[in-house]
């Protein structure tokens, strides 16, 4: 939210018309004047007795005023008494009381009179009189002794002070005491009470009375109270009467309401306009009544009306003749109702309608002082003139009186005087003094000359001409230097000489002259006036929830215009922030760090400038879990329920979802807490379900958004009666752990279960389907009981039931349980194999007859393994394999074989003791698969036109190997396939040379081996053969060559050679030339083409993407830098710019520069010639 104020504002400027109004009618003070009554002391007028006194009468005039004074209708000679002297220049009297004199002897009416020349002004009658705080009158308070349910008023009666004290009740440690809607004080100072309790009883009820005058305070003497109650008050009947007597002593008995204050049906109260109304009304009874007000014919007024004292007090503020009326006071409880009518009429002291204002006036001109009050009675107007009753003052021709209302007509220079006017009732007066100053003066302007007002734009402007002059000028306001005068809507002309735009705009921004002229002359002044821009907030602060110990931003950036200087205040709450380092306030935000609880409120942004302000506010709402509920409360204990009650504690911003209620079992579990049920968060009580013989304590957590509460303290503790157990023991089972015996478990029950001490067991067991009875044992809380001696896996029907000191728990239900098993008696039979593949077997067996199981059937195990391999009739360490199928299954698949190869099986039952024994071992075989790839592949001995192959046989060849395949291919220099040859081996063959290659050309190997099934998995190599001999003896003469001395150095001037060139042709590139290297460059641009390094002016190396390319598997050939069969044989590696060349046999250069460059393959080509010795020149650069 965000608001907006701007001192130009409406209301401000009503404020500002309406000084500027008064400030008009004020004549200069160098002008001729009478007197003005500028500062009096008010009309009742108390004073310390201990101190001065001090009668203020201050007055302006031209020529300055004398003073005089009148006490009590008389002349009040000040030269005589020596305690009294006149302030100089002023009427202010002081009365010395400090040194000796009394401020008693000087009690009376005063009024002080201010003279010159040109009229008297009088002051208001001011009644002075000296405060007193009288002591109590000493008196005998006798005690106070009532019954238990009676009324009672005590009564304070404060010695009469003026002004009146205020009345309290304090006890004799100085607390005051506490009221309540039964007990409360009146507004004579008496403490009522409605009926009294025994907890009223006392000795030291005492009435306080503070003068604040002389911040004195009287106490009254202690007053005693003793109730009694009715069981005290037979007790001491009882002691002295006979038991008959005491059987007719009444009990408290409760009573209908009775007015205590005010007495009767009704009363009347006179109030006076504009001050507050008090009314009344304290009632006895028991139970204690309660008070309503109501206005007969009307209603209460919304926002005068308030309620104190327990809603005993009606309090109306500002009361006008409108609140005239019965008012209606009714006191009830559940026995009746009580009431009283107060009739109150509001009277009025005078105020005024239209008070008598300054008069200034030109000769020969004519004007009028108007006089008007109301009041209730109406007031009666009279007039003085220069403090004598008109009727007595001296006569004056242009002067008539009519009524309320003084006329004057062609007046002179002697008609100037001050004239008062009072409207007087029986409830008060008003005394105004206002003077009628005949003067000729030109215009004058008030207002400094080049005035600056700066206002807000879209904002009111007001341009100030105050002036004077007599008669009265005419103003006129115009804009700019010859600009015309200003008329329209768009102006208000007030008439103190005030200028406003109602809404000024930027273009309102100019110099503004105001002309004030009369028959006298004519002035003129010159104000200015800027438009500025509005100050806004253009990104407000924004709501926030924040968790306790977070951080919470708020922003505040704002928009204001360049020429205005902004100041940024943060408020919270209205008020200024807390003095905390947590609070960081930066240039457009502020920071909250680890937020506590206190941080939450609403926070401001006020931006002030010089002509306006701004303001925006967000809600800061700081959550946390809830405080932990508390006065927890046990109700309506059962034996099997009880109510639990709470109080929530604060939910700190967030609201309580759901209250969680705990339990702690004292009597079994003592410290430990269990989950007992959860309510919504609106329920403060819940129904719990209990069970006998526990020793309950509960507690409770509260739940919001935010987490859990910390626990509630514990309540107190609540111990069931004891009962046969409800219920018996859970998953009872019966499973044997040996062959001759049954183990019956069951869970126990819980503490709490028990329901009751000495809790036990009885386990009841029988065999299935054979007519015996059940055997029972009663043991011990424990959780199991083992039964010997039983046939080998036979079903039992087994329960077990709980009981306790008390009996039984309810008849339980029987369970099925089987005693011990053993390992199954016989094997399966009839153990066939079939297999479908080399690698996949399926199995069959017949099933074993249950009986001959001895136990649960859990299914049957194949054990399988292989004896050898056929191709290789070797053996190897037998590793057995296991398949279990689940169930009573005759069949399995055995996946996972190895081909070719020799197996054998058996299969078992299991039970849950173990297994029986293995079937006979049935041996199978598995048929010819297709071998795995061969072990390796080397390609060795590269020549011209031939490579040697070399191979290893396949790791598992799965069958007889009958051939080995390979096939191959020459690859390009493009990496482009050639035709494929395929070739037969033998299979006993390891090793192959392959004739009649193309040299310098890279070949692509597929190998793989054969069975009669078929061909397995194929390995793959690449391999190159060898380059011309001719070429390689160049090459070699070359790298020869290049380890000798003078052809390093030579080697190294072309070098630098080539550098120079290289910084020439920069320079003349820089220069905007071409060279014929940069004419081929832009002929033949290569993007791959690598420039010169920059940081060692070396030439780079050319390098070929191509070039990074791992070789294939199993090549053992690097890759060659060779060229295409169009080249020349001699050319040098590229450089960086270009340079392309050829070496002699003797290192000479022969080449020239040339931006042309072909790409190099990277695997190998097809060419018949030798590669030029390149390599070598690479290593040397």
């Amino acid at each position: 939210m965000m608001k907006k104020k701007s001192v130009s504002a409406r209301k401000a400027s009503l404020v500002l018309f309406l000084c500027q109004m008064i400030s008009a009618l004020d004549v200069p003070l160098d002008l001729s004047q009478p007197p003005t009554i500028t500062q009096q002391s008010p009309k009742d007028y108390i004073v310390d007795p201990r101190e001065n006194i001090v009668i203020q009468c201050e007055a302006k005039g031209k020529p300055p005023p004398s003073f005089s004074w009148t006490r009590n209708g008389t002349h009040f000679d000040i030269d005589k008494d020596a305690q009294v002297t006149m302030k100089p220049n002023s009427g202010t009297l002081v009365i010395n009381i400090m040194n000796g004199g009394k401020a008693e002897a000087y009690e009376g009416v005063y009024q002080c009179t201010a003279r010159n020349e040109r009229g008297a002004a009088v002051s208001n009658n001011i009644v002075i009189r000296p405060s007193r705080s009288p002591l109590w009158t000493k008196e005998k308070l006798e005690p106070n002794h009532v019954r238990e349910g009676d009324s009672l008023v005590l009564h304070c009666r404060p010695p009469v002070g003026l002004p009146p004290p205020i009345i309290f009740w304090m006890d004799n440690a100085f607390q005051r005491l506490p009221q309540s809607e039964r007990v409360s004080q009146g507004l004579n100072g008496d403490l009522y009470f409605s009926n009294v309790q025994p907890e009223d009883t006392r000795e030291d009820y005492i009435c306080y009375a503070r003068f604040n005058h002389t911040q004195t305070i009287q106490q009254k003497q202690p007053i005693s109270v003793k109730v009694f109650s009715m069981d005290s008050l037979n007790d001491t009947i009882a002691a002295n009467l006979s038991d008959t007597d005491i059987f007719g002593a009444k009990p408290v008995t409760e009573r209908q309401p009775v007015l205590l204050t005010p007495t009767g049906s009704t009363s009347t109260k006179v109030e006076l306009r504009g001050n507050v109304l008090l009314l009344e009304c304290i009632a006895a009874g028991l139970p204690t009544p309660v008070i309503r007000w109501i206005k007969e014919g009307g209603e209460l007024p919304a926002n005068r009306t308030f309620f104190e004292n327990f809603k005993k007090t009606l309090k109306i503020i500002d009361v006008s003749e409108a609140d005239s009326g019965n008012y209606k006071c009714i006191a009830r409880n559940r026995l009746g109702s009580a009431h009283h009518v107060i009739s109150v009429t509001v009277k009025a002291a005078p105020y005024w309608i239209t008070a008598p204002r300054n008069l200034v006036l030109s000769p020969g001109e004519d004007g009028t002082l108007i006089c008007r009050a109301n009041g209730n009675p109406k007031p009666d107007i009279s007039w003085l003139a220069n403090g004598v009753p008109i009727a007595i003052a001296p006569e004056d021709p242009s002067r008539k009186v009519d009524g309320d209302t003084i006329i004057f007509s062609h007046v002179q220079e002697r008609s100037s005087a001050v004239y008062q006017c009072n409207a007087s009732n029986e409830y008060g007066y008003l005394l105004a003094n206002a003077f009628v100053n005949v003067l000729a003066e030109p215009p004058r302007i008030l207002t400094p000359a080049n005035k600056l007002y700066q206002v807000i734009a879209d904002s009111p402007a007001l341009l100030d001409c105050a002036y004077f002059g007599s008669p009265k000028p005419e103003i006129e306001w115009f804009k700019g230097v010859k600009g015309s005068i200003l008329r329209g809507n768009e102006y208000v002309f007030h008439d103190n000489g005030t200028l406003e735009i109602p809404v000024a705009q930027k273009d309102s921004t100019g110099t503004y002259t105001c002309v004030a002229r009369n028959e006298l002359g004519k002035i003129q002044n010159e104000v200015h006036l800027e438009v500025k821009d509005p100050t806004m907030i253009i990104k407000q602060p924004e709501y926030k929830v924040i968790q306790r110990y977070g951080q919470a931003s708020f922003e505040c950036v704002i928009k204001h215009d360049s020429t205005l200087l902004p100041t940024i205040i943060w408020l919270k709450d209205n008020a200024e922030l807390p003095d905390d380092e947590r609070f960081l306030v930066g240039k457009d935000n502020l920071t909250i760090m680890n937020v506590t609880d206190k941080d939450d409120g609403t926070y401001t942004c006020i931006v002030n400038t010089t002509l306006d302000s701004v303001s925006a506010s967000a809600v800061l709402t700081v959550v946390a879990r809830p405080n932990p509920p508390f006065d927890l409360e046990l109700t309506g204990q059962l034996e099997r329920s009880v109510e639990l009650s709470w109080i929530p504690g604060d939910e700190n911003n967030s609201p309580i979802t759901n209250f969680v209620i705990e339990y702690e079992d004292g009597l079994h579990e003592p410290g430990v807490w269990h989950y007992q049920t959860e309510v919504p968060g609106t329920q403060t009580t819940v129904q719990l379900k209990l069970s006998p013989y526990v020793n309950y304590s509960f507690r409770v957590i509260a739940v919001n958004e935010i987490g859990r509460s910390q626990p509630s303290e514990p309540s107190e503790q609540y111990l069931t009666k004891s009962a046969n157990p409800d219920e018996n023991p859970s998953n009872v089972q019966g499973i044997g752990s040996e062959p001759d015996n049954l183990v019956i478990t069951w869970e126990s029950l819980k503490g709490f279960q028990s329901n009751g001490p000495g809790l036990q067991y009885k386990v009841s067991w029988r065999q299935k389907d054979v007519d015996d009875e059940w055997t029972s044992v009663i043991v011990a809380n424990v959780s199991k009981y083992i039964v010997s001696g039983t046939p080998t896996f036979v079903p039992y029907e087994i329960k077990v039931q709980a009981l306790n000191d008390l009996g039984y728990a309810p008849e339980p239900s029987e369970v099925i349980g089987h005693s011990g098993e053993d390992l199954p008696m016989v094997a399966p039979g009839n153990v066939q194999v079939h297999v479908i593949n080399s690698t996949l077997a399926k199995v069959h067996w017949d099933t074993v007859p249950l009986k001959t199981v001895r136990g649960h059937l859990q299914g049957y195990k194949v054990y399988y393994w292989k004896v050898q391999s056929l191709s290789r009739r070797s053996r190897r360490h037998v590793e057995k394999k296991i398949l279990t199928f689940r169930g009573n299954k005759t069949f399995g698949m055995l996946p996972g074989l190895e081909p070719y190869s020799s197996y054998k099986l058996n299969v078992r039952v299991v039970n849950g003791k173990g297994e029986g024994p293995a079937s006979p071992d049935k041996l199978f075989k598995t048929p010819e698969g297709v071998p795995s790839s061969p072990s390796f592949l080397r390609i060795t001995n590269p020549t011209l036109d031939s490579l040697t192959l070399e191979w290893g046989s396949p790791t598992h060849p799965n069958g007889v190997l009958t051939s080995y395949i390979l096939k191959f291919q020459p690859i390009n220099n493009t990496h482009e396939l050639g035709p494929l040859v395929e070739i037969r081996i033998p299979a006993n063959e390891s090793s192959l040379i392959l004739k009649n290659l193309n040299y310098s050309t890279r070949y692509k190997f597929y190998f793989n081996a054969q069975t009669s099934v078929g061909s397995g998995s194929q390995i793959t190599e690449e391999a190159i053969t060898i380059m011309d001999e001719g070429k390689m003896a160049m090459a070699s003469r070359q790298v020869d060559i290049a380890t000798q001395g003078w052809f390093i150095g030579l080697m190294c001037a072309v070098a630098l050679l080539i550098l120079i060139l290289l910084i020439v042709c920069f320079i003349r590139r820089n220069k905007g030339g071409k060279y014929p290297v940069k004419e081929k460059e832009d002929a033949h641009a290569d993007p791959e083409i690598q420039p010169m390094k920059e940081d060692d002016g070396t030439f780079g190396e050319y390098s070929d993407a191509e070039d990074h390319k791992p070789l294939k598997k199993g090549s053992r050939t690097p890759s060659d830098r060779t060229v295409k069969k169009e080249d020349s044989d001699d050319s040098l590696v590229d450089y960086g710019e270009g340079v392309n060349g050829q070496f002699n046999e003797d290192g000479s250069f022969i080449g020239q520069y040339s931006g042309k460059k072909e790409k190099e393959p990277a695997e190998g080509n097809e060419s018949s010639e030798a590669p030029s010795p390149v390599n070598a020149m690479n290593s040397f650069v």
